[in-house]
């Protein structure tokens, strides 16, 4: 990720800090806005994306998605968020929740995001999405959310158990997407479904009504990403939700963390190859190989050079020294943000005030368009 330095989201709120550690003076002036365009203008630069604040961020969360975020504040209007109703579609501690919002909210601008950049918020405190999510409840069809495969995996066996906000969660889903009427949504395997659906819903509403009001949304495809594993089982993805914390590097993790995780994660007793097809049916060294891979910017292949041969003990020390170098700083400016919560709340305030600006008036339109009668 770019070694730039953030800027201050507010008068003396955010301190401008690069990636080295090494504090830059604050700024009092006041931060250059994100690029704007009219909240109702259907522009094909607004990229939306969001993240849930259940658990600390992982290894996994930073290279699969919020690294990927940050070079889209200088080419598309970006609007991100935690999205803390999705999070209570399973049981919360409230308290719990509210500290892990925050702190997700920090270890996104620690990775990059800057508040003077793009639009980044809390997905509760701008009530467009709660409002659009309901209509979209009753534009859906139970058939579309009967085939959608994430509820079965989350739901498990006890499918009577769960709640319904986990049901319709792709509705609440497709209404954070078209609030904003974002066009662009960077998404992993695990969402494209949701984001059929939501273009399912736009269309029906669209027919429904007889306008052209909701705009089709594209996946943002930003080349290969890194598909990052559990380090227990290398054919499981790295979750914030493994009972293990032994399976996942956590970005709060700090040097001595991540070197035992790394030195204990499973592997197989042979040494890596020298070659890509070695790691056929290697799921662990490839999974190794891919992390070392995607923090150093190397390739597979280049990797593989300059560690084919070696036994795995060798190449667990350069891995672990290359994460420390790389997650550190990240790790440094989280706790500094999370020292001043005031600071850090008043910037996210301002962010759902932008956020807020675009959305509601395309929720209002989505109502009047639906026959609701206007509150003046």
């Amino acid at each position: 990720m770019s070694a730039s330095a953030r800027r201050s989201s507010g008068p003396g709120l955010i301190q401008s800090r690069p990636l080295d550690g090494t504090a830059l003076p604050a700024r009092h002036s006041a931060p250059r806005s994100p690029k704007r365009s009219s909240p109702m203008a259907q522009t094909n630069t607004r990229v939306f994306s969001g993240i849930q604040p259940s658990g600390v961020p992982t290894l996994g969360n930073y290279l699969g998605a919020i690294r990927n975020w940050v070079p889209l504040q200088d080419t598309h209007e970006a609007i991100y968020c935690v999205v803390d109703l999705h999070a209570i579609t399973v049981w919360q501690d409230p308290k719990e929740l509210a500290r892990q919002t925050r702190e997700m909210a920090a270890a996104l601008i620690a990775c990059g995001l800057d508040p003077a950049r793009c639009t980044l918020f809390i997905q509760s405190h701008v009530h467009a999405h709660a409002r659009l999510a309901w209509i979209f409840n009753c534009v859906a069809r139970l058939g579309w959310l009967n085939r959608m495969t994430q509820f079965k995996d989350k739901a498990g066996k006890d499918r009577e158990a769960a709640s319904s906000g986990l049901y319709v969660y792709p509705n609440l889903m497709a209404a954070d997407i078209l609030t904003y009427h974002a066009t662009k949504v960077p998404v992993g395997d695990d969402q494209k479904q949701h984001l059929e659906l939501a273009n399912d819903i736009a269309q029906k509403f669209n027919h429904d009504y007889g306008v052209t009001f909701f705009p089709l949304i594209e996946p943002l495809i930003q080349g290969i990403a890194a598909r990052v594993m559990s380090l227990r089982d290398g054919t499981k993805k790295m979750s914030k939700s493994d009972p293990s914390d032994q399976s996942r590097i956590n970005l709060t993790d700090d040097q001595d963390a991540i070197a035992l995780k790394i030195r204990r994660a499973k592997t197989d007793p042979e040494p890596l190859p020298e070659s890509e097809a070695g790691l056929e049916g290697r799921p662990e060294a490839r999974n190794l190989v891919g992390i070392l891979a995607a923090i150093t910017g190397e390739t597979h292949a280049g990797v593989l050079r300059h560690h084919g041969g070696k036994g795995f003990g060798a190449f667990k020390e350069v891995l672990a020294e290359a994460l420390v170098a790389h997650l550190g700083p990240i790790r440094a400016e989280m706790n500094r943000l999370l020292q001043d919560p005031a600071a850090l709340d008043a910037a996210l305030r301002q962010g759902a005030e932008r956020a807020d600006a675009i959305a509601t008036p395309i929720c209002d339109e989505a109502e009047r368009l639906v026959g609701f009668l206007p509150r003046k």
